[in-house]
C-alpha cells in the first residue's frame, strides 16, 4: 500500500471512530419530530475531522445529514426510511448498509435492509426512529427520507359524483367538511384506529347484539369491524369521505354477521336519546345502514327520533324489492336511500340490487365504493349497497347543516332533492308498476351553497300505495309533520276515478284520492312543500256551487281539487265516473297522459312566482288535468289558498 493510500485509510478509519460516538459525548441533541417544512429537516451541527499529514484540518461537509419527512402527518410511513448517498459506487452503498447494521446491533436494535436501488445511489431500510442520529452521521450519507404514501390522482368516482371535481385542482371540494355535526351510526364495531378515520371516532361503548349463528362460531375482529369501519370511512374518512370534518359516535348494534335485532337498535335510538337532553347546536344526524321486514315499532322509534329534531338516514335495502315493505326504509321521517353505480344505473348488488318505490326519498353512490378496511390501520377496499349509498346521504346531509344550524328534517330533505341530479337514472330497471313513484334523483351538492337558501320555497311530491279495487277504495297520502301540503291530485292506470280531495286528520291535513268502480285502483299524490311563515287552508264549495275562492286578504291560489260521491254501476249508465287523463308532478313540471281512447291530454300547472313579496321563488304547487265527465254530476270543488 502506498504512503498516500495508508493515510487515507487511517484518516477515514479515525473519523468512523469519532462518528461512533453517541450524541452526549459530542453535545448533540437528540433527533425530534420535525415541523413542516424543508428548512426545517436540516440539522446545522458540524463536526471537525482530523487531519494526517496536513498542517491544518480539513472541514468534513455538514454533519448530521438532514432529515426529511412529509408535512402531511397522514402520508409518512415512520420506521421505513430511504437512505441517499452522495455519489459513489456500489460497495460504498453495500457497505454504508453494513455499517448501520452493525452499529444498530451494538446498540440492539436491527435495521433492515429491504431494497438496495440501481436507479440511484440509495437503500431502503427499516428500522427504529432510535437509530437516526446514528444512520445521520454515517459517511457518504447525503440525506435520509422517510418512506410516505403517494396517491392516484383521480378522486373516487362516488365523491366526483357527489361534487364535480374543480378543474384547477380536479379534488373533491365539498362547500364545508361538515364539521359541525356530529353522526351517530348504528352498525357493527369500528376500528378506530384505522388511518382515515383515527381520531374522528368516539366509540360509545354501546352494545346489543344477538349471538353469533352456530356454536363455534368464531370471527377475527377485523372482520367483526368490517362494515361498520368501511361505512365510517365514506361517512368522514380523510381521503375517501363525504363529509371529512364530521364527528362519528358509534353505537354497535349489528354482531360479526351483520346482523342485529329490531329491539338492540331501538335500544339504541333510545341510548342516543338520553345523550342528546336539550336540543343539540347542530341536529345531530342518525345513520342505519341497516334493513329489516317491516317493523312499526322500529318505524316508531325512528319516526319519535325525527320529531325531536334528529335527522334520520336509513339504507332501502338491497333485495331488489319495494323499499315499503322493509324498515326502517319504509317509515315516511326517514330519509330512504337507493344505490345507483358509475352509470347512474340503479346498482346490482349480488344476485339482487338495491330497493325501490315511493318510500326511497332519493338514490346515492353505492356499488364498487372504495373506503377504509378493517384488516389493518391503512387498507382500503371496495364494498357495495345501499348502506354505502346512504353513509354518502349522511354525509351531504352533515355539509348541509353545517351551513344551515337551524335546517328542519323538511327543510333538509328538500335540499337534498334540489341539490340531486334530475331524471339521472336508468328507469327500465325497475318493474313497470313501480317507475312513476320511484324517484329520479341521484344526491349531489354544489361546489358553493346559494346565499339566502333559507327563504326559497322548495315542494316534492309524496305518492300513497295504490288503492284496492273495491267500490269504495281509497288511497291517502301525507306529508311528513313539518311539510304543508299544497296540493292534492290522483292517478289511475285506467285513467279513470271519482278524484281527491284534502282533509284534516288529527292536526295534519292529507290528500284522499277515490277509487272508481271497475276501474284499476288509484294513487293520491299530495305536494309536499317547506315555506317559513307560510299559513294554508282549505276552502271547500258546496255540491251545486260553480266553485271555490280564495279568502279576502292577502291570499294566493296554490291548488286545486275535485271529487264526486257518485259512481256508475253499469256502463253507459247516468253516473259520475270522470275519465280525466292522469296528471302528476315529476320535480317542477306537470305530466299529464292521454286517457285511453283520446288522442291527446292537457295539464294545467300552477307555479307560485313570489311569496309575500319577495321575488325570485318558484316552485310548481298545482299539477291538474283538464277533466272530460260522461254525464252531467254533481261535484265538490276545494281550492286551497296561503297566506
Amino acid at each position: 500500500m502506498s504512503p498516500r493510500a495508508l493515510e487515507l485509510a487511517l484518516l477515514l478509519a479515525l473519523a468512523e471512530l469519532v462518528l461512533a460516538l453517541g450524541p452526549a459525548e459530542q453535545g448533540e441533541a437528540a433527533v425530534g419530530a420535525a415541523p413542516p417544512g424543508l428548512a426545517a429537516f436540516h440539522r446545522a451541527a458540524k463536526v471537525r475531522s482530523v487531519g494526517w499529514g496536513d498542517s491544518h484540518a480539513a472541514e468534513c461537509p455538514p454533519n448530521p445529514s438532514p432529515l426529511l419527512v412529509s408535512p402531511q402527518a397522514s402520508w409518512r410511513l415512520p420506521g421505513r426510511y430511504l437512505v441517499m448517498l452522495r455519489a459513489g459506487s456500489e460497495a460504498e452503498l453495500r457497505g454504508t448498509a453494513r455499517r448501520l447494521q452493525a452499529r444498530a446491533a451494538r446498540r440492539g436494535h436491527r435495521a433492515e435492509l429491504l431494497h438496495v436501488f440501481h436507479l440511484l445511489p440509495a437503500f431502503l431500510v427499516r428500522m427504529s426512529s432510535d437509530l437516526l442520529d446514528t444512520a445521520l452521521k454515517l459517511p457518504h450519507v447525503k440525506y435520509i427520507e422517510e418512506d410516505a404514501y403517494v396517491f392516484a390522482q383521480s378522486i373516487p368516482w362516488n365523491l366526483g359524483r357527489i361534487v364535480p371535481p374543480q378543474p384547477s385542482s380536479g379534488a373533491y371540494s365539498p362547500p364545508n367538511k361538515g364539521d359541525l355535526v356530529e353522526i351517530f351510526l348504528l352498525d357493527t364495531s369500528v376500528q378506530s384506529t384505522h388511518r382515515e378515520i383515527e381520531g374522528k371516532v368516539t366509540v360509545t361503548g354501546f352494545e346489543s347484539i344477538p349471538e353469533e349463528d352456530g356454536t363455534h362460531f368464531h370471527r377475527q375482529a377485523s372482520k367483526c369491524d368490517s362494515h361498520g369501519t368501511h361505512v365510517a370511512g365514506v361517512l368522514s374518512g380523510r381521503d375517501a369521505g363525504v363529509a371529512a370534518g364530521a364527528k362519528i359516535r358509534s353505537l354497535r348494534v349489528l354482531n360479526c354477521q351483520g346482523k342485529g335485532t329490531v329491539s338492540g337498535t331501538l335500544m339504541a335510538l333510545e341510548s342516543i336519546q338520553r345523550t342528546l337532553g336539550a336540543r343539540p347546536y347542530a341536529p345531530p344526524v342518525l345513520l342505519l345502514p341497516l334493513a329489516g321486514a317491516r317493523s312499526p315499532a322500529l318505524n316508531a322509534g325512528c319516526r319519535s327520533m325525527a320529531r325531536t329534531g334528529a335527522v334520520v338516514v336509513a339504507a332501502a335495502g338491497n333485495y331488489k324489492d319495494d323499499a315499503c315493505l322493509y324498515s326502517p326504509a319504509s317509515e315516511p321521517e326517514v330519509i330512504t336511500v337507493g344505490a345507483t353505480d358509475s352509470e347512474d344505473h340503479p346498482a346490482s348488488i349480488g344476485t339482487l340490487g338495491t330497493n325501490f318505490g315511493r318510500c326511497v326519498d332519493l338514490f346515492a353512490p353505492g356499488d364498487d365504493i372504495i373506503g377504509a378496511s378493517s384488516d389493518c390501520s391503512t387498507c382500503f377496499t371496495a364494498r357495495s349497497g345501499t348502506s354505502q349509498a346512504a353513509a354518502h346521504v349522511a354525509g351531504i346531509a352533515a355539509v348541509l347543516l353545517s351551513a344551515e344550524l337551524q335546517l328542519s328534517l323538511a327543510e333538509l330533505r328538500l335540499r337534498l332533492l334540489r341539490f340531486s341530479s334530475k331524471n339521472a337514472v336508468d328507469t327500465a330497471w325497475f318493474p313497470a308498476e313501480q317507475r312513476l313513484q320511484t324517484p329520479n334523483s341521484v344526491a349531489g351538492l354544489p361546489t358553493r351553497l346559494p346565499a339566502g337558501e333559507g327563504e326559497q320555497l322548495l315542494c316534492r311530491s309524496v305518492w300513497s300505495e295504490r288503492s284496492g279495487l273495491a267500490r269504495h277504495g281509497r288511497a291517502v297520502a301525507r306529508c311528513a309533520s313539518t311539510e304543508e301540503m299544497l296540493s292534492c291530485s290522483s292517478f289511475s292506470r285506467s285513467s279513470s276515478g271519482l278524484g281527491e280531495h284534502m282533509e284534516d286528520k288529527d292536526g295534519h291535513r292529507q290528500c284522499v284520492a277515490h277509487s272508481a268502480f271497475r276501474g284499476q285502483g288509484v294513487y293520491a299524490i299530495a305536494r309536499c312543500c317547506t315555506r317559513p311563515r307560510a299559513e294554508c287552508q282549505i276552502n271547500t264549495s258546496s255540491p251545486a256551487a260553480e266553485g271555490a275562492e280564495c279568502s279576502p286578504g292577502q291570499h294566493v291560489l296554490t291548488g286545486n281539487t275535485q271529487h264526486t260521491g257518485l259512481q256508475t254501476s253499469e256502463p253507459g249508465g247516468q253516473g259520475s265516473m270522470m275519465t280525466s287523463p292522469p296528471a302528476y308532478a315529476v320535480d317542477n313540471s306537470c305530466v299529464a297522459a292521454a286517457v285511453p281512447g283520446s288522442s291527446s291530454a292537457a295539464a294545467v300547472a300552477a307555479e307560485l312566482e313570489s311569496f309575500h313579496g319577495t321575488a325570485g321563488m318558484e316552485a310548481l304547487l298545482s299539477c291538474v288535468s283538464l277533466a272530460r265527465c260522461l254525464s252531467r254530476v254533481s261535484r265538490t270543488i276545494q281550492a286551497l289558498t296561503c297566506s
